[in-house]
């Protein structure tokens, strides 16, 4: 359940964003001993932002990046104090990367990201504005909260059978597929003009809608008149369209689609765009997995809302026990108002 750590901790290929902090090693807070650096929690938020184009062009005073910055921020100083707390307690635990792991992160990261050449892979570090070492740090404090969540949380997280089916019978929906529908179309275009649609030109549209329908009756291909005769871009594929949810139907043509049997072909429809003829091809109903095939999905569901859980009252217990000294007051406002939220406790996981 929990993220691979190579692949999620380097990204790169980005276009520069266009804030590109200056990094000073100024300390904004110590957690246990541990520090947590203006350039460090900068390219967490330089990081984040990217991942929203709508801030791609931005300039670096704009509103909406102000607005942006203060939004993530407070969940983002909570995960940066997390992630200290969790990785301080894996060194406790006797965690620790070695040579052999660092060197399979590394392999994984330049196999990934094509930048298997030593050249390539440098120069994508310095655009990233990192260092080996800095790499190597940021990799290794992933690897350390893995191992802690994996030994200390996950081992906590078990579901019952009791819970599984209580789940199941509440969720029964999650686990259904709705009735589809197949259909073939022929549609007999009625042309608009700035005064609206003609008559007379209505009145053949339909005449011949009519004229089509008694043929397919008659048992001509619907597939070769829809060829033949339909305006429908369907026309490609012998008026073919589908399959459809049930309940993407609009109401009024639901209530004319429930009255065919497979293979039947509907009245003249009028539609926006003229004259449309249906014929039901086919119709799949309701199914719903039963308990046991809905059994890994249950487990799955409930064991990461428990995973959840779990972590935030183990967090909660690291962050009483924790020294934590802010020597910036604006960001230690943000972590008391990222805490304040009933969601903060779980914290995200690191990527």
């Amino acid at each position: 359940m929990l993220k691979r750590l190579a692949t999620a901790v380097f990204v790169v290929g980005l276009a520069v964003f266009p804030l590109r902090a200056e990094v000073i090693e100024q300390v904004l807070v110590r957690v246990n001993g541990d520090i947590l650096t203006k350039g460090d929690f900068e390219q967490r938020q330089v990081a984040t932002l990217r991942t929203r184009p709508e801030l791609a062009n931005v300039s670096p005073s704009s509103p909406e990046l102000k607005k942006a910055i203060a939004e993530i921020t407070p969940g983002l100083i909570l995960e940066a104090v997390d992630e200290l707390l969790l990785a301080q307690r894996g060194r406790e635990l006797g965690y620790s990367m070695s040579e052999d792991q660092f060197k399979s992160f590394l392999d994984n990261i330049k196999k990934t990201n094509n930048l298997e050449d030593e050249t390539a892979f440098q120069a994508a570090l310095k655009q990233e504005g990192m260092t080996l070492t800095e790499l190597r740090r940021s990799l290794e404090r992933q690897m350390l909260v893995s191992r802690v969540q994996q030994q200390e949380i996950l081992g906590r997280v078990s579901i019952t059978d009791d819970e599984a089916k209580t789940y199941y019978e509440a969720n029964k929906k999650e686990f259904s597929t709705p009735a589809s529908l197949m259909f073939r179309e022929i549609l007999i275009a009625v042309p608009t003009t700035p005064q609206g649609v003609n008559v007379a030109v209505d009145e053949e549209a339909k005449a011949k809608t009519e004229a089509i329908r008694k043929r397919l009756i008659a048992g001509e291909p619907f597939a070769r008149l829809a060829a033949d005769e339909s305006d429908s871009g369907s026309k490609a594929n012998g008026g073919l369209i589908g399959p459809i949810s049930d309940d993407e139907l609009a109401p009024s043509l639901r209530s004319i689609v429930d009255a065919l049997k497979v293979g039947e072909i509907s009245e003249p429809i009028r539609i926006t765009r003229g004259y449309q003829l249906l014929k039901l091809e086919s119709r799949s109903e309701v199914t719903i997995k039963s308990f046991e095939e809905a059994r890994a999905d249950i487990g799955n569901r409930i064991g990461q809302q428990k995973l959840e859980s779990e972590r935030g009252r183990y967090l909660v217990k690291l962050r009483e026990a924790a020294t934590i000294v802010w020597r910036n007051d604006e960001l230690k406002r943000a972590y008391e108002i990222a805490l304040a939220k009933p969601a903060s406790a779980p914290s995200r996981q690191p990527n």
